[in-house]
């Protein structure tokens, strides 16, 4: 780890961090306390993959969409009207909208070959974004000053990194910039965060194996073809075992920095409460 103790971390002119866990834990919240101090540049994953890496995709699959509407692609061919995508740090549904969900088309649904094909285009978009982190360090010191840095992942980084591995070599990269801190929640954070997916399903990011799996395994469960698949009941069904599947990945990580609760997360208000909370975090670490 880059800080070997708390009093390390507290004296450090330089403070960096990349904060990862399940999405709704808190990471965006720190991330915001933080950016609005002034001091930090948040380097938000989801926004770099839906501007940098994906940022065409998603607008060619708008386009496509308009193409279908004689008056709109009357005036995309002569370019009389631009399609973009409005992603914010506040406001990354394009993201999710183009990763969709598998399913029957007349319910919004992709075929599954095309939800792949969309599953492998996020998966490398979010390991270079990842890979970009040590460039973000660097630019946002030394071109608008700012002496720390917080990197806010999103909740698939675990399904491509293997933290049983000494040298696997997106955490070795990674850990060599930035402290990782992993949001942990608990089992009542997970029957709420089940509750809120239940309420608003939407679309994620799944490691192949584990889609491939899943898919087969609903297929069988409910007896129904590909595209007659209800898209939000299999996202729905799926969103459990994804967590069940993704919290021994995150606990794998935990050796490559510290942890902290979900419940401690919510309870920080400013930049001194995040200080204090990695700060007791990197105690046992000492």
């Amino acid at each position: 780890m880059i800080y070997s103790s708390a009093r390390a971390w507290r004296a450090a002119p330089r403070k960096r961090v990349l904060l990862y866990g399940m999405s709704g834990l808190g990471k965006t919240h720190l991330s915001n306390i933080l950016r609005d101090s002034g001091q930090w540049f948040h380097y938000s994953i989801d926004y770099r993959i839906g501007t940098r890496y994906m940022g065409e995709l998603i607008a060619d699959n708008a386009k496509a969409h308009a193409m279908q509407v004689p008056f709109l692609r009357e005036l995309l061919l002569s370019d009389s009207i631009y399609i973009g995508s409005n992603i914010t740090f506040d406001n990354l549904a394009p993201v999710s909208t183009y990763l969709g969900k598998p399913g029957d088309p007349a319910r919004g649904g992709l075929p599954i070959d095309e939800y792949r094909r969309r599953q492998e285009q996020f998966r490398r978009a979010e390991i270079a974004a990842l890979e970009d982190t040590a460039y973000f360090i660097d630019r946002a010191e030394r071109l608008y000053g700012y002496p720390h840095f917080v990197c806010d992942t999103g909740g698939s980084i675990c399904e491509w990194v293997d933290g049983d591995d000494p040298e696997d070599p997106l955490l070795t990269e990674l850990s060599r910039h930035c402290l990782l801190v992993r949001i942990k929640g608990d089992a009542a954070h997970t029957r709420e965060l089940i509750r809120r997916f239940d309420r608003a399903p939407k679309p994620m990011a799944y490691q192949p194996e584990f889609l491939d799996a899943a898919w087969a395994e609903y297929l069988d469960a409910h007896g129904c073809a590909e595209d007659a698949v209800d898209p939000d009941s299999f996202i729905r069904w799926a969103y459990s075992r994804a967590l069940a599947h993704r919290e021994p990945r995150y606990a794998a990580m935990e050796k490559w920095g510290v942890s902290v609760s979900a419940d401690d997360v919510a309870a920080v208000r400013d930049e001194a409460g995040f200080v204090d909370l990695v700060a007791r975090a990197l105690e046992p670490a000492a």
